[in-house]
């Protein structure tokens, strides 16, 4: 019988597990030519999270978990249950039932009958979500798609059922500073695109903030695109072309009138704004140099403090 590994990250969860538990088990129950096993990922919490974990697997032998020494991040937690599965096929959801269960029937069809190596999900709306998030979210997938060579859909989530091939290839790809989003378009294979109204979470409040998402967004850009380095060039090349304009215009404007001292009010906006795009385009830099520094030192992704 073929077996399926569902990934399970989880920080903070002690209210959503049973509940998360309880929702996948009724849907798998009917899932009878596949055997399961749940990997759970406790991300360091600080509630009663491995508690409910420890308990689970004592009353269930098909869940095990892993529980990191600190806080690692979401993708540390996808990494370490990726490696940690075993199954032919492998799963990744979020413990918020945000994910639907039920879609995993689809999901299964989709690689097994239908040849896919991989059915994803999507939220085709963003209910819920405050405008000015909805809008950056929209904004960051459009700038993606243009600056890095990926297919990222608007909307993706996390939530994905994949081959093990395809779970293989993410594994080969070692980088310290992690994008799962896209590292799943970066490894190709063929995918299935799964449609759902966007859902509250169960219980629980979220753990990304509006700067969290707008730093991973960055982190995102900067491991699959050079493309801010080479707008910084733009930028610095545009600049000095204005720059040698204005001392021609100032230089025949001294010939022609004289050289009166005036204007000092803009000058010092001006170095004061070219002091600022200085800083931005070294800010640029410094990104690229500070991901290569921690790729260098090759420290590990998390640390393991229990598993079972």
């Amino acid at each position: 019988m073929e077996t399926c590994s569902i990934v399970v990250p989880c920080y903070n969860e002690e209210e959503a597990l049973p509940l998360f538990y309880e929702a996948v088990e009724k849907v798998i129950s009917s899932m009878q030519e596949l055997e399961f096993e749940y990997i759970f990922v406790d991300d360091g919490s600080h509630d009663g999270t491995l508690s409910i974990l420890r308990s689970l697997s004592e009353k269930d032998a098909k869940v095990h978990y892993v529980s990191f020494s600190r806080n690692f991040g979401k993708e540390a937690g996808i990494l370490a249950g990726l490696t940690e599965s075993r199954g032919d096929y492998v799963v990744i959801m979020d413990a918020d039932l945000q994910d639907p269960p039920e879609l995993l029937p689809d999901m299964y069809r989709a690689v097994k009958e239908e040849g896919y190596d991989c059915a994803a999900t999507r939220r085709v709306n963003r209910k819920g979500e405050p405008p000015i998030r909805s809008f950056f979210a929209r904004m960051f997938y459009r700038i993606m798609n243009r600056i890095a060579k990926l297919n990222m859909m608007d909307g993706a989530r996390d939530y994905r059922f994949m081959k093990r091939v395809m779970v293989d290839a993410i594994l080969s790809m070692k980088e310290y500073h992690r994008f799962s989003k896209g590292i799943f378009g970066w490894v190709g294979f063929e995918t299935k695109w799964l449609n759902f109204e966007n859902r509250e979470r169960v219980a629980g409040k979220t753990k990304w903030s509006f700067f969290s998402l707008f730093k991973y967004s960055i982190e995102g850009m900067v491991a699959f695109s050079t493309a801010p380095l080479e707008w910084a060039s733009f930028v610095g090349l545009l600049f000095c072309v204005l720059a040698l304009i204005a001392v021609i215009f100032l230089f025949i404007r001294a010939l022609l009138f004289g050289d009166p001292v005036m204007g000092w009010p803009s000058l010092a906006c001006m170095i004061t704004f070219f002091a600022g795009l200085q800083l931005f385009v070294s800010g640029i830099i410094g990104m690229y140099l500070a991901k290569a520094y921690n790729e260098i030192k090759d420290r590990p992704v998390y640390i393991v403090r229990e598993r079972k």
